[in-house]
């Protein structure tokens, strides 16, 4: 439905460990953008031992990172400086605004930066909106603020519109 499009990511992985992202700097990519909870971490946990490996092979790869997440400094400061990369918080995702601050921050451009992020309606809306290229990926934990499971609901029908529109185009 083209209603929905705005919202469709440009690939939907199981994991972000399981992004194979040599590919991606091969392509071109030199920055990467990244949700906080439920996309790298459960929600609300502190950075682990995966995590930490995942930056530092992005860092031997030569990305530039940043995380970019609706929560409070805190939350997130903490979390970037354990994996030593930049970070913007209380980013009111999906607003253009920080995407574009944090193309600045990294010193990438749109076309060169791809992001990644576990909700619809603010990680993939807000990189759609600034034309950039996005990867969904799967919730790590199912346990999540009620704001957030009631979301998850209306991505169910985004996403099931998404794996039908993918499979006519494959046919």
């Amino acid at each position: 439905m083209k209603i929905f499009r705005s919202f469709y990511p440009d690939e939907y992985k199981d994991s972000t460990y399981v992004i194979d992202f040599q590919e991606y700097y091969n392509r071109g990519y030199r920055g990467i953008l990244f949700d906080v909870d439920n996309t790298l971490v459960p929600h609300g946990a502190p950075e682990d031992e995966r995590v930490i490996k995942l930056f530092k092979h992005l860092k031997e790869i030569g990305f530039k990172t940043c995380l970019i997440s609706n929560n409070k400094e805190y939350r997130v400061k903490p979390f970037a400086d354990k994996l030593g990369t930049k970070y913007i918080y209380d980013a009111h995702k999906p607003s253009k605004k920080s995407y574009n601050k944090a193309f600045d921050v990294l010193g990438t451009d749109k076309d060169e930066t791809m992001f990644v992020g576990d909700q619809i309606f603010t990680d993939v809306f807000g990189a759609n909106r600034v034309n950039m290229y996005t990867i969904l990926v799967k919730p790590i934990h199912p346990k999540e603020e009620i704001q957030i499971v009631l979301k998850r609901y209306l991505e169910k029908i985004v996403l099931w519109t998404y794996r039908r529109e993918l499979r006519k185009s494959n046919k």
